[in-house]
């Protein structure tokens, strides 16, 4: 089930499992009287960002979590006898069993000492993709709750779960106005390279991958700056070579490193990727020896203003 962090400005900060329902039919709002600050599955997460936000905006704030007032969700695994430790948390399955159990676990709970965990088809990829056979029993299974815990609680790429998690994601999903709740879902499922294995956003994929590997705590922009010109310097190889498979190694490689590189200066390849969007859209230009030159304004050089007057001038010099 998906919940709705939504913000009517100047009325209030709320949440709802139904937009179209809730903001939209009860309250009487239009689809462009208010915006989306987040979405996700996990009810925990949106609860708490609701209370946040809500103070941060200088509204009222609610004395209960949502979750406390959504009684369906605020329930504990029960169909599964799973065995929690500090460090872990077993399943009585193989893993070859372990997802069907898990999905039909959806919206369940559980509680660590790394925090509170629900079951979402998020937490099913991430739990798919670390999962490991208990070594005393091969029909148990286990995954590690600081690891878990260290997933849920990633920020700021987890404002929106779906594809989307980013502040510029938000305000063009919010620029988009959609007519009804189904197109917002189909919009963020949608969006975005998924990876192979657990069908999320591949961006989201690759800053776990790099967060468990210790690189954004002891990593360093200039040397992921580096390692670029190494990937760069590569891709140019596999050119001369006309290689297509180093070609697109390079590449990938050179995306990877841009992605973590984007990651340690605070901001996300998503982000930067939109915004260079937007400035080349609306640029014109013509292609010259195989390479797109954009029109360059003759208003402006350096600080001094160049009319067409004083251009003619210079013409005549020229001459």
């Amino acid at each position: 089930m998906m919940y709705y962090l939504y913000h009517i400005p100047g009325k209030k900060i709320g949440v709802t499992n139904d937009v179209e329902g809730r903001v939209v039919d009860q309250q009487g709002y239009n689809w462009n009287e208010f915006e989306l600050l987040a979405i996700d599955e996990d009810i925990s997460y949106i609860s708490n960002l609701e209370l946040e936000l809500q103070e941060k905006f200088g509204y009222k704030v609610d004395q209960k979590l949502y979750k406390d007032l959504f009684n369906n969700n605020n329930k504990k695994l029960n169909n599964m006898r799973i065995n929690v430790t500090e460090a872990t948390t077993t399943f009585p399955c193989p893993i070859n069993k372990l997802k069907g159990q898990l999905m039909d676990e959806l919206g369940m709970q559980w509680e660590t000492d790394h925090g509170d965990f629900t079951i979402t088809n998020q937490t099913i990829n991430w739990i798919m993709a670390n999962v490991k056979t208990s070594m005393y029993n091969k029909d148990r299974c286990y995954i590690y709750n600081k690891a878990l815990a260290k997933f849920f609680d990633r920020d700021p790429h987890r404002n929106i779960t779906i594809g989307a998690t980013h502040k510029a994601d938000i305000e063009r999903v919010n620029k988009k106005h959609f007519s009804n709740q189904d197109e917002l879902v189909d919009y963020y499922y949608n969006k975005g390279v998924k990876c192979d294995d657990c069908g999320e956003n591949i961006f989201e994929c690759i800053r776990e991958w790099a967060d468990e590997r210790g690189l954004y705590d002891k990593g360093d922009p200039k040397t992921q700056y580096i390692k670029l010109m190494e990937e760069t310097g590569e891709i140019g190889r596999a050119i001369l070579k006309e290689d297509t498979d180093e070609i697109i190694d390079g590449i990938g490689d050179a995306v990877v490193v841009l992605t973590n590189l984007a990651e340690l200066c605070g901001v996300s390849i998503e982000e930067c990727i939109q915004e260079a969007y937007n400035v080349i859209s609306k640029r014109t230009g013509k292609m010259v020896n195989g390479t797109f030159v954009k029109d360059q304004p003759v208003t402006s050089y350096g600080r001094a203003t160049i009319t067409k007057e004083k251009l003619f001038r210079l013409c005549l010099l020229l001459e």
